[in-house]
């Protein structure tokens, strides 16, 4: 399988290749030449296999012409060695409860994969090589934990100072090792500024052997399409029946432009939803078809903080750019600070079910726009207990259970490097690390 740029301007490269650079030399996202669809009998029979032996199979739709067998088949059972269930809420909704993995949020998967797909294209090589994430919460954590003591790669994680709930802090910047947690004196959109302009930098590629491990890279974010299919397949499990609508926190947009991909396979989808905070950059494009990226603002929903989201242009890639055919699949809605406040209330008060503050945005979305047949699925992203503080303000109950795996990270001691934004302080770093 090639991988080209949506940006369109150089050649196509291997999945190696697109894995290893993770932004292509135009400043495009890689992209498959093909998105094969699965067969009828594998959606007829879905509800009978398990996680795993679902995602290795369209783990070899992606990935099966570049790696043995075996191999990705060991990658995917090691990655997926936890479930994610799919539980009723109320009405006709339900969550998908994407938290069920080591740091207890929906990148584990993608974070996890492209360690152990790293890995195996690494293996024999004597160079090192340095992976670099910008976060706006749970990527870190998820890249940080994945990579852990992976020989030959060191991480850079930066987030935006401030800015990220203290639970996601230490779930990166204490873990030491081939990990560094860089606190950056801005927003998210600058450490993702900084990150993409170090791979066109030529100091540091002559220097240094850089990818990504944010959803831009293509191992990153593919997985996640996992989800979905598990989601359908639980629910026919469950003997649910009707049209199925995902309705997805957005942020980066990785976690939603994976589902499209699900459903250009044949996941029986019939549209998404786009839940926005007051980042509402593609609302907008969805309401007029004018993309406007700008300066992001802070929300009680960090993780979707974004004001220039990349996966985007994979969207409009895979779409032709036609806004015609955008709309016919995806709806956007947006939601403030205080009415996210009173979905997550509402939530716990009414029906007993305590939602994070992301994907309460997903649920509040179903109960505007669900219509009579249709079954709805909101992500929930992260465990509630990330925002501990945020959520039991909220709730008015103190001590929301924290998970183990949690409280042991609470323990450890911060080690982050403070930065500026500026490009040049990052560039000293890296080059004199």
């Amino acid at each position: 399988m090639k991988y080209y740029s949506t940006n369109k301007s150089v050649p196509e490269v291997t999945l190696k290749e697109a894995v290893t650079k993770g932004l292509a030399d135009d400043k495009g996202l890689f992209m498959p030449e093909r998105i094969e669809a699965l067969p009828a009998s594998f959606f007829e029979n879905i509800h009978n296999m398990s996680f795993q032996e679902i995602s290795f199979e369209v783990a070899k739709k992606f990935f099966g012409e570049d790696i043995p067998e075996a191999e990705l088949k060991a990658i995917v059972y090691d990655t997926l060695n936890f479930d994610c269930p799919v539980e009723h809420v109320s009405g006709n909704i339900y969550s998908l409860e994407l938290w069920h993995g080591p740091t207890l949020a929906f990148k584990d998967v993608g974070g996890r994969f492209m360690a152990r797909l790293l890995g195996y294209f690494l293996q024999g090589n004597t160079e090192h090589v340095s992976v670099l994430v910008a976060t706006s919460g749970d990527t870190g954590s998820a890249v940080a934990n994945g990579f852990l003591g992976v020989p030959g790669i060191h991480v850079y994680v930066l987030y935006p100072k401030g800015l990220v709930s203290e639970i996601q802090e230490k779930q990166f910047a204490t873990l030491g090792q081939n990990i560094t947690a860089i606190e950056i004196d801005g927003t998210f959109d600058d450490c993702q500024r900084l990150v993409k302009t170090a791979f066109l930098d030529s100091d540091l590629k002559n220097a240094l052997t850089l990818t990504s491990a944010n959803s831009i890279n293509v191992a990153r974010f593919l997985p996640q399409a996992f989800y979905y299919f598990n989601a359908y397949a639980c629910l026919r499990e469950q003997g649910i029946t009707g049209e199925v609508v995902f309705s997805v926190p957005s942020g980066n947009f990785g976690n939603l432009t994976a589902g499209l991909f699900a459903k250009k396979m044949g996941l029986p989808v019939k549209r998404f939803i786009a839940a926005n905070n007051e980042n509402d950059i593609v609302y907008n494009y969805l309401q007029t078809g004018k993309y406007e990226p700008r300066t992001s603002v802070a929300t009680i929903a960090n993780a979707m903080d974004v004001g220039d989201p990349s996966n985007f242009a994979r969207i409009l890639d895979l779409y032709d750019h036609s806004y015609k055919r955008i709309k016919a699949d995806i709806k956007g809605f947006r939601y403030s600070d205080d009415e996210i406040r009173e979905v997550v209330k509402s939530v716990y008060q009414q029906v007993g079910y305590l939602t994070d503050p992301h994907g309460a945005t997903g649920y509040k979305a179903l109960t505007e726009d669900l219509q009579e047949g249709e079954i709805g699925v909101f992500l929930e992203t992260a465990h509630p207990a990330k925002f501990t503080e945020t959520v039991e303000k909220i709730i008015g109950v103190g001590n929301v259970p924290l998970p183990e795996k949690l409280a042991e990270f609470m323990k450890g001691e911060k080690l982050s490097v403070q930065l500026s934004k500026e490009f040049e302080a990052f560039k000293f770093f890296l080059l004199h690390k």
